[in-house]
């Protein structure tokens, strides 16, 4: 099975340079593409390097043309090549329908070819659009809803009341609309607080293996359409994360924390209670967040501060060692100056002492 150059083309709204009859049947890297499969080169290194791949077509930026070469150019290369291998190698899904093992609570509302996995949980009043897939070890709690073509790997767990749109994927082991970390102290105890809002997920979301996100305590935990997680992201309770916004491993944001549209936060921010990031803003790896982030800014470092900053700040930490040295130097011969009598230093002024 395979697509011609000319329908692959059409697919990525991409303008073809070559043979559209040429068939391809898989997609591969730059390096190891074969006669019948194709990739892409997305910079001008790779551009440069066209010839050395085996591929039988390339997908190539639109201002690059090349005579040896079957191409189809586009906008953004990556993009196409993303959409054309879903397209030569799509996932593949469980056959439709409940197995035997699996445990449904009443009053299940199910779409149409619906798959369920082995020794999956479903409560009550659970709802299933079209084509989800619920995969072997879930648990879906009560009053669950889940959107049409949405993909739950095995051993996730959605507990009651939550929301998940459509075409969302969750990966392995996470865990949606647990508690939030939330106490009153009477300054002996710690007295916990009891969280009755729910965690929403809207239209294709990613959701990495191994998160936690928690339900609010009042209202909603929301994740909004597009955004894409790693693996092992925490988001605490009433979080707001906008549209589009990626959250690599390892981040921790903690309670109602408000994430704009599009923004980037690198593995292992950790971000305070109460803070707003911006549209936009990027936040570098290992940051500590303690204030709020302006649309459109970069920040590093743990306190945060502007990116060029830090950089400036990182230059010179190998060198504290030796302006230490130099300060204490400075310190000593200062402290030598002020110790000299007024004679001294006269003498010292002058050139000559009094008894001179």
């Amino acid at each position: 099975m395979g697509y011609t150059l000319k329908e692959l083309a059409e697919a990525v709204d991409g303008e073809l340079a070559g043979r559209p009859d040429r068939v391809i049947s898989g997609a591969a890297p730059f390096e190891l593409a074969g006669p019948d499969q194709i990739t892409y080169a997305g910079s001008v290194k790779f551009c440069r390097r066209i010839l050395e791949t085996g591929a039988g077509a390339v997908i190539v930026p639109k201002d690059f043309t090349s005579d040896e070469k079957d191409l189809i150019r586009t906008a953004f290369p990556e993009v196409a090549f993303a959409r054309i291998l879903a397209l030569l190698h799509p996932q593949a899904r469980p056959a439709p329908g409940v197995r035997p093992s699996a445990r449904i609570g009443a009053g299940l509302t199910c779409g149409k070819k619906v798959a369920v996995g082995e020794c999956a949980v479903l409560g009550e009043q659970v709802i299933c659009e079209d084509r989800v897939c619920i995969g072997a070890g879930c648990y879906i709690g009560d009053r669950v809803r889940i959107g049409a073509d949405t993909v739950i790997q095995p051993n996730v767990t959605i507990l009651d009341d939550c929301v998940v749109g459509a075409r969302v994927i969750i990966h392995s082991g996470t865990v949606i609309g647990a508690d939030g970390f939330g106490y009153a102290s009477d300054g002996k105890e710690y007295h916990k607080i009891t969280h009755r809002g729910i965690v929403q997920i809207d239209d294709d979301v990613e959701i990495g293996s191994c998160n936690t996100i928690d339900r609010a305590t009042f209202g909603k935990t929301w994740i909004q359409r597009g955004v894409k997680t790693d693996n092992l992201v925490h988001i605490a309770h009433n979080v707001q994360v906008g549209e589009g916004t990626l959250l690599v491993a390892q981040a921790g944001i903690s309670g109602s924390v408000t994430i704009g549209t599009r923004a980037i936060l690198a593995g292992q921010v950790g971000v305070s209670q109460h803070l707003h990031i911006g549209d936009g803003a990027i936040v570098g790896p290992q940051s500590g967040l303690g204030k709020d982030v302006d649309a459109g800014d970069i920040v590093t470092g743990s306190p945060a501060m502007p990116h060029r900053t830090w950089l400036k700040v990182h230059r010179t930490l190998p060198r504290l060692p030796d302006l230490a040295k130099q300060v204490a130097e400075l310190t000593r011969r200062l402290d030598a100056l002020e110790k000299q009598t007024p004679a001294e230093s006269q003498g010292d002024e002058g050139g000559n002492t009094p008894s001179e």
